[in-house]
């Protein structure tokens, strides 16, 4: 097709602003904060974390191994204590100020606590141990799949050429007004929006469309900012400031997006909320209600009896278990080449009703080549792929690689003379004294050439040899293999909707659709045009639905970062995708989008399973220490027991092979 500049985009010395995001679970408030986070910041507060939990163990030892009694042995288990779960308790206290008092952090504190007042020293402290050890576990586990989001740097622009009378002037975006002439030169990015007043070229939108094919621009056509110019030069006629502009409002998506985004709770949180105060007020009721009732109860019986309670109802065996369900459903995942963030998202999958997918490079391989090739008057389908191959010989565009590969042959430049390219419509050259026509139907209109023009997916090369037309190319994206098993796969797991939102033309988006049987198809949007639509879809959803969007490109991090669950197709997406999702696909297989869905539904059903058991058999035992028949020691050894059983039945969740 058309010759192009293998020149990259110029890079200015000019100091970027670093854009780091980061979208926490605030265990105290439950809610989506987005500080700014630095990653060497995030690794030292994990080493912090680790060299808190190793002295708080150490001491927790040394508490053991002292024989005598007294107040040596609880200064240092307190010590311990304090070392370890300080910052637990300091949670429950903020929790209650805000009005938050029943989480997990309450009915640690108030459990462990319970414990130290009745004498039980090592039992106060081993849970608190076990605790933060698992919120250690998770906080590494999200903190290792984080990526930088320094790739969307690449569509902020450095400077624009603004163009005072015969003068260019290299200036900063924000200094060029509404109805400034600017001037994009090949390698360049666009900076602001406008219109083209002069010159043809062909730009990159993907950073923008997700497409992997360029777009001509003539004289008249809107340009964005964002796109990369390719090989011509554009006069361009500014209208928008570059606050307004476009490439604007997507770096401020991605920033802004996520504190739109529905809070993803832990399950232990959720489960908290419910289990926390039923304990704490059945433990208050035995202490009070018996000694006013019974005659000849006491207090001071009652109360023990209640911390005992507490004691007993502590979480232990829970707050080891569900985490490591999740641990486990998380690292089988990540065997099956699904990377999950958090517990909280793999518990989310179970409630996903809405799936929404990118095409090019989620649905499609976002690879353009050779889909069919039609010869005409006598030509064969490799006699004309050969003049075309040899006529693209001199062009590094996508189209003419695709062409080029297809030929899969050696190509000698000795037999091509006079090149000529004709900009915006093709080339034209002379191989072995023939004259070889290859572009589009503007190329044939002006050479006079009678053409076949055909409806295409994709992109249509026209090729015509000594003035006669040998026949058509079709180029377009292809399918991935999975991708129809992939929706499929979802319609049988129950999804209510599956839409695909595409940046590429509509007759492009409806074929591709229609093949892989999807009702709902959106095209030529924008990204902030995808976030609309998903902010459309969640008031169509369920109060406790969740909508999920799949993507892989930079035009895709605002829509991943605003959907409840954001998966990206880690490949050979980009890094804003990855940094702005929740799931990352490494092998960028649609299906495994179906084996998530199914490992969470999977390790939910072993939470639940291992929630039941506990449950029973601590009903049993706080009934017994209700009325006396239960001493803490077997309350311990019956924790200890279910806490070993359960964990065991955790560990299945790992397993991911059959699913």
């Amino acid at each position: 097709m058309l010759k192009h500049a293998n020149n990259e985009t110029e890079k200015t010395n000019e100091k970027k602003d670093a854009i780091t995001h980061e979208v926490h679970d605030c265990a105290c408030c439950n809610a989506k904060t987005q500080p700014t986070v630095n990653n060497t910041d995030s690794g030292n507060n994990t080493r912090q974390e680790i060299m808190r939990l190793v002295i708080g163990a150490l001491l927790f030892a040394l508490g053991l191994m002292l024989s005598s009694q007294g107040w040596l042995k609880l200064a240092i288990f307190l010590a311990s204590y304090l070392v370890v779960g300080g910052s637990v308790i300091l949670r429950a206290i903020k929790g209650i100020t805000q009005g938050q008092v029943y989480s997990e952090h309450f009915l640690m504190s108030v459990a462990t606590i319970g414990a130290f007042l009745i004498g039980q020293y090592p039992e106060g402290v081993a849970v608190m141990l076990f605790y933060m050890v698992g919120e250690l576990f998770q906080n590494m586990a999200v903190n290792r799949s984080r990526k930088s989001i320094s790739a969307l740097m690449d569509i902020r622009p450095d400077y624009a050429n603004l163009k005072l009378g015969e003068e260019l002037r290299r200036v900063v975006p924000e200094d060029v007004s509404i109805g400034d002439i600017i001037v994009i030169k090949p390698g360049e990015k666009v900076p602001l929006d406008g219109v083209v007043v002069e010159g043809t070229s062909l730009v990159d939108t993907s950073a923008l469309t997700g497409e992997s094919l360029p777009r001509e621009l003539e004289p008249g056509q809107d340009v964005l900012s964002g796109f990369i110019n390719i090989n011509g030069v554009l006069t361009v006629e500014v209208t928008k400031d570059f606050a307004e502009s476009t490439v604007s409002k997507i770096l401020d998506l991605v920033q802004n997006a996520g504190s739109r985004k529905a809070p993803t709770e832990n399950f232990i949180t959720k489960f908290a909320q419910y289990y926390t105060p039923v304990v704490v007020w059945g433990a208050l009721a035995l202490a009070i209600i018996p000694p006013l009732l019974i005659q000849e109860a006491t207090f001071s019986e009652w109360i023990y009896r209640a911390l005992v309670f507490l004691v007993i109802s502590c979480p232990c065996a829970l707050v080891v278990s569900i985490p490591l369900s999740f641990f486990g459903g998380i690292g089988g995942a990540s065997k099956r080449g699904i990377l999950v963030k958090g517990g909280n998202y793999l518990e989310a999958l179970n409630n996903v009703e809405t799936v929404v997918f990118d095409k090019t490079g989620t649905l499609t391989k976002g690879v353009f080549k050779v889909t069919e090739i039609n010869s005409q008057n006598g030509y064969s389908d490799e006699k004309m792929i050969e003049y075309a191959a040899y006529g693209e010989y001199y062009s590094n565009h996508p189209i003419a690689l695709s062409i080029r590969e297809t030929f899969n042959a050696e190509i000698d430049k000795k037999r091509i003379k006079n090149y000529e390219e004709k900009p915006g419509r093709g080339i034209k050259a002379n191989v072995n004294g023939k004259e070889i026509l290859v572009g589009n139907t503007r190329l044939m209109t002006e050479e006079d050439i009678e053409y076949n023009d055909v409806e295409a997916m994709g992109t249509l090369v026209h090729v015509a040899i000594d003035k006669k037309y040998a026949g058509n190319i079709h180029i377009s994206d292809e399918i991935k293999e999975d991708s129809a098993q992939a929706i499929k796969g979802l319609q049988r797991l129950g999804i209510k909707k599956i839409v695909m939102l595409t940046g590429d033309l509509r007759s492009v988006g409806d074929k591709i659709g229609k093949q892989l049987g999807l009702a709902e198809i959106y095209s030529e949007l924008l990204p902030t045009d995808k976030v609309g639509k998903i902010e459309r879809l969640e008031t169509e959803k369920s109060p406790n639905g969740k909508i999920m969007f799949v993507g892989d490109g930079i035009n895709d991090a605002p829509v991943i970062a605003r959907a409840d669950i954001g998966v990206a197709m880690g490949g050979l997406g980009s890094d804003a995708a990855i940094e702005a999702a929740d799931i990352v696909i490494m092998t960028d297989e649609p299906t495994k989008i179906v084996s998530a869905i199914r490992i969470a539904k999977r390790t939910r059903s072993i939470v639940l399973q291992n929630i039941v058991f506990v449950l029973a058999v601590k009903s049993v035992f706080l009934i017994l220490g209700a009325f006396g028949h239960a001493s803490m020691w077997e309350a311990i050894f019956a924790d200890v027991g279910v806490a070993i059983l359960v964990i065991l039945n955790a560990i299945r969740a790992l397993s991911t092979k059959n699913i």
